[in-house]
């Protein structure tokens, strides 16, 4: 995990027991000769109790590609919960340690992207100057967004291309994280709207589960009336109907992409049962799950 590099700071990592927890599979570094970007990929172990995951300076993104856990992340002083399915990406606040358990269904696997710091650095001068404000970059990116996903799993499988490769991709990254994601820390995000977007990453985290309004305004910590005040203004929606629509498009990936009955997606949406899943997607879409499938 330690590389002699002038780009990446990966000493933190020096005294981690990296083969407890992971096993490497592919390594840009080894693998292709990169030096602008750190691409690797991992099989993680299914069940961890206790791991601390030391602070590097780099930005760290993390996408989950393959494996189901419930994952509870310690930060501070207070464990939060989010589950780990494929697609939901993750940023890791630079310089910022923290502990980590969790419980999956099975071998998980991973692409994990480091983007130098000096990069970052250097990338919010030439867009203005101020440095970026990373626990806001990291809330955003965990609300979700499909290019960087996408773009993760585009230099994942990238195989012995140039570095200059890895340089355009580590640029674009950086630009898009923080013309997209980030805040400049003398402005910062409204109260609410931070609240928001912490609202939205636990509906997409909790997708498969019973979630009601008290649930999701206990973990911001605003009141009923005030979550759903907020939420419409931010989004237009109330929070109801929001976590409505992640579900079907939940359900309508899985009916484009998976060989799953209707039957086997109802419960990994959210639903009760296929009956329940067919009227709320006839509801959104104007069309039952079987005609969609078909069509």
């Amino acid at each position: 995990m330690v590389f002699n590099s002038d780009h990446f700071d990966l000493q933190p990592y020096a005294g981690f027991e990296m083969d407890h927890y992971v096993r490497r599979t592919h390594c840009s570094w080894e693998n292709a000769g990169w030096r602008s970007l750190l691409v690797q990929r991992f099989e993680h172990v299914p069940v961890v109790e206790d791991m601390e995951l030391p602070a590097a300076a780099d930005l760290h993104l993390i996408l989950p590609v393959g494996g189901r856990a419930a994952m509870e992340t310690r930060t501070g002083g207070r464990w939060s919960r989010r589950t780990w399915t494929p697609g939901r990406l993750e940023l890791g606040v630079p310089d910022q340690p923290l502990r980590r358990r969790y419980r999956g269904d099975g071998p998980l696997r991973s692409v994990q992207v480091h983007i130098p710091r000096g990069t970052v650095e250097r990338t919010a001068e030439q867009l203005g100057g101020r440095p970026p404000d990373y626990p806001s970059m990291a809330a955003s990116v965990a609300a979700g967004d499909p290019l960087i996903e996408e773009a993760v799993r585009a230099v994942g499988a990238a195989g012995e291309i140039g570095d200059l490769y890895a340089e355009s991709a580590a640029a674009f990254l950086t630009v898009h994280l923080l013309t997209r994601h980030s805040r400049a820390p003398e402005r910062p995000p409204a109260r609410e709207d931070t609240r928001v977007r912490a609202a939205i990453a636990l509906m997409r985290d909790r997708l498969a589960e019973p979630l009601t309004l008290a649930d999701i305004a206990d973990e911001v910590y605003l009141s009923v009336f005030h979550l759903v005040r907020v939420f419409r203004a931010a989004t237009g929606e109330t929070p109801h109907r929001y976590l409505a629509r992640l579900r079907i498009e939940k359900a309508r990936h899985l009916l484009r992409e998976s060989g799953l009955t209707v039957a086997e997606i109802a419960p990994l949406c959210g639903f009760s049962g296929p009956g329940a899943l067919s009227a709320a997607f006839l509801r959104h879409t104007g069309t039952r799950p079987s005609a969609y499938r078909n069509s």
